[in-house]
């Protein structure tokens, strides 16, 4: 069973920065693609950011050139550095894997961690 579990959110004003961590149990290198993200309320959850095995990565339209995921082999992480912060970024961030086994598709998702931008 895979488990994630993210740690990073809080409270920031308009412009600051935040980091977030998706710790994997177990080696991240099983998992195609790991990815992040949120859902604001009353909204559907959305796509933020995601990166695959080879370190291509891809982005939402609304987080390009201030958000930037990337990933630690070492120690079974995923992160997502959120810089220039916008009141519109506030949300629960959810951190995703997904990985293929006897040609059957496979995701988890962890427990969420709130963000919440002021302005």
């Amino acid at each position: 069973q895979v488990q994630l579990v993210e740690s990073g959110g809080g409270l920031v004003q308009a412009g600051g920065s935040l980091r977030l961590s998706c710790a994997a149990s177990g080696s991240i290198f099983r998992f195609n693609t790991m990815g992040w993200y949120r859902q604001a309320p009353g909204k559907q959850r959305e796509l933020v950011a995601t990166i695959v095995n080879s370190g291509r990565t891809n982005y939402a339209d609304s987080v390009k050139g201030r958000f930037t995921i990337s990933r630690d082999n070492a120690k079974n992480t995923v992160y997502l550095q959120m810089n220039s912060l916008k009141p519109e970024d506030t949300g629960v961030y959810y951190c995703n894997a997904a990985w293929t086994s006897d040609y059957r598709s496979f995701s988890s998702w962890g427990q969420g961690t709130q963000v919440t931008v002021s302005s």
